[in-house]
């Protein structure tokens, strides 16, 4: 990117964004944790020089401490990283990181650090000016990454209080003043269980999680780029910058996560993004129809959400995954929407080896709870009793229960429907639920009530039944059959 600014500042062309020598600062990680040491942030312990060789690798690597990381200087996006637990895996390593450095950068210098285990990943958003003005925006939370890249991004932390957060935004601010920066940047850190942060790089660029900061600041960074660009002072100060509500980010990827999230490549045979609206942010690049191939990125979109709270804003991104249809391509989908279910998410204890520990087997066989279970039992029966109702033309019996026998992947179970004016009083087991539908084929999504309660699933015919989607449960085998018309149910006396 420096190349493209240096280029414009020659053709007196306004570039917005930082100016040519902050991008090649900042975008050298050697140079970058240098001017940060002398700017007086913490630093994570390690090798403040590329490395010669392999020995110096090791060598290096015995005094900072197993375990390691091997970073590329010029890399980004994850690659050029090896973690290194002995001297083996380090000398493995460092060819590795040497070679993709080389490949995806064209720069194969390395430099060592120390490996911080389970750290947060909290990164500071900042504005300055071109008058010496700047402030941050506070936090944004990336710790749920896979291959050391972000898929899920929050702000505000639900880690940091309100010392923890001026703190870092302090340090954030030195390092801004320190490389003369201007526009919108982020400073990004990692924060140890015990609180600790060390910075680890400032991005000089608008960051594709920037919604979740716009969200709980109310604040358009977009307008405030192009702004400073024109020369514009910053007319906010630090005591302008709350945090109003929170906001998710999740990232929908064409890759297969129980192939360790190997890229998938296709035509969108249909593109179905949930509606926009004031809680529900859809930022996209793709349209039904397009090849998705190997020679870009794998982002299909970024799926926002916000709410008064987080429990709000990560309930409302459960429901917009369940309204987002892909179709053409293997997507990440389920698997966020199994993230953003698991008890641990919900809690807050993150780490950036979220993935790896809480689905060590992958993303491939994931068990439903009893009650998004009997959920898509429920609805699976009421859909399967609307397609045979609608095939028949004269039906001249009088209305009734009927039961089916829905069978969900290997079990099944049996099933009492029975249309009333509210609705479907369906019977499960022990338990009557009323569901409420106005879907019809070929509706892709079907949204629906239980007990007054809304909720959203994918329904197609399958050629074993129903296939259904609803939260990260896919079941390809929803099959529904032997129903038989009951007689109506009599009130006791």
């Amino acid at each position: 990117m420096h190349v493209l600014s240096w280029h414009l500042s020659e053709a007196r062309i306004t570039f917005v964004g930082p100016a040519v020598h902050a991008i090649e600062v900042m975008g050298d990680k050697i140079a970058s944790r240098k001017l940060a040491l002398s700017a007086g942030l913490p630093v994570v312990p390690g090798h403040d020089e590329a490395l010669a060789d392999v020995d110096d690798a090791l060598n290096q690597a015995s005094v900072i401490g197993y375990p390691v990381m091997l970073k590329a200087s010029a890399g980004g996006g994850g690659k050029g990283m090896r973690i290194a637990m002995d001297e083996a895996s380090c000398r493995e390593g460092f060819e590795r990181a040497r070679s993709e450095a080389q490949s995806s950068f064209g720069d194969n210098r390395i430099f060592v650090e120390k490996f911080i285990a389970e750290p947060r990943h909290i990164e500071i958003q900042v504005l300055a000016d071109q008058h010496g003005h700047c402030i941050h925006l506070n936090e944004r939370e990336c710790s749920i990454q896979r291959r050391h890249q972000k898929v899920i991004e929050e702000a505000p932390s639900p880690f940091l209080d309100h010392a923890s957060r001026q703190a870092m935004g302090e340090q954030a601010l030195a390092l801004v003043r320190a490389v003369d920066y201007c526009s919108a940047g982020t400073v990004e850190f990692i924060v140890e269980p015990s609180g600790d942060f060390y910075f680890l790089e400032m991005n000089t660029r608008l960051q594709v999680e920037h919604p979740v900061t716009e969200y709980i600041t109310g604040l358009d960074l977009v307008e405030w780029m192009l702004r400073i660009a024109a020369g514009e002072s910053l007319t906010l100060s630090q005591k302008d910058i709350g945090i109003s509500g929170w906001s998710m980010e999740a990232r929908l990827y064409a890759e297969d996560p129980s192939r360790g999230f190997l890229p998938s490549t296709g035509r969108l045979s249909r593109y179905q993004p949930p509606s926009a609206g004031r809680h529900v942010r859809v930022d996209s690049g793709v349209d039904e129809g397009d090849e998705i191939g190997i020679y870009y990125d794998p982002l299909l979109a970024k799926l926002i959400t916000y709410g008064d709270s987080r429990n709000e804003a990560i309930a409302r991104m459960r429901t917009a995954l369940d309204q987002f249809r892909i179709d053409g391509v293997v997507t990440n989908r389920l698997a966020l929407a199994a993230l953003f279910e698991h008890e641990r998410f919900l809690t807050g204890s993150l780490s950036t080896g979220f993935i790896d520990q809480t689905f060590p087997d992958g993303f491939g066989a994931l068990v439903p709870s009893n009650e998004v279970r009997r959920r898509m039992v429920g609805l699976a029966a009421v859909l399967h009793h609307r397609l045979e109702r609608r095939a028949v033309v004269n039906d001249i019996v009088s209305p009734g229960r009927w039961e089916y026998s829905v069978r969900l992947d290997d079990s099944r179970e049996q099933v009492e429907v029975l249309e009333t004016r509210q609705g479907y009083e369906v019977l499960l087991g022990d338990e009557l639920v009323v569901i409420k539908t106005g879907w019809w084929p070929p509706q892709p999504v079907v949204a629906f009530e239980i007990d007054g309660a809304e909720f959203f699933a994918q329904f197609d015919c399958h050629e074993m039944g129903y296939r259904m989607q609803h939260g990260s449960i896919l079941s390809v085998a929803a099959g529904v059959t032997d129903a038989c018309r009951c007689p109506a149910r009599q009130d006791a006396d």
